[in-house]
């Protein structure tokens, strides 16, 4: 695993909608199904874009139109070669939070190390 992704899997980070000037603009992006969120505090930024998991997205306590409350953002990429899966929390008010990364194996990955696994075992 890269060193980046592994340090974004452990804790969580700051983030920023930095592409976004406004909750609107956030929505929109939400909307289309893709976000791009910023890690702040790595060398110079990571800024990610991410495909949304709908169904995993909690909208429920934002007001866009007045900026006020939170979303929580569920979406997977491809980091540096590893599959993972950004979590976040973002403010609507300072389109700021904390977000961090899950590695996400594949359904390959997966079979290959149960099948490395029953290899060993004899």
């Amino acid at each position: 695993m890269n060193e980046l992704v592994q340090r974004l899997c452990k804790g969580e980070h700051p983030i920023a909608a930095e592409r976004s000037e406004s909750a609107i603009e956030l929505k929109e992006q939400i909307d289309r199904g893709f976000v791009l969120l910023k890690f702040t505090e790595t060398k110079g930024g990571t800024e990610l874009g991410s495909q949304l998991d709908k169904e995993s997205c909690k909208l429920e306590e934002a007001d866009f139109e007045n900026s006020t409350g939170q979303v929580h953002l569920v979406g997977d990429l491809i980091l540096n070669y590893d599959r993972v899966r950004l979590i976040a929390d973002v403010d609507l008010k300072t389109l700021k939070g904390k977000g961090r990364l899950e590695l996400v194996e594949s359904e390959e990955e997966i079979l290959a190390r149960e099948a490395s696994k029953g290899a060993t075992s004899h």
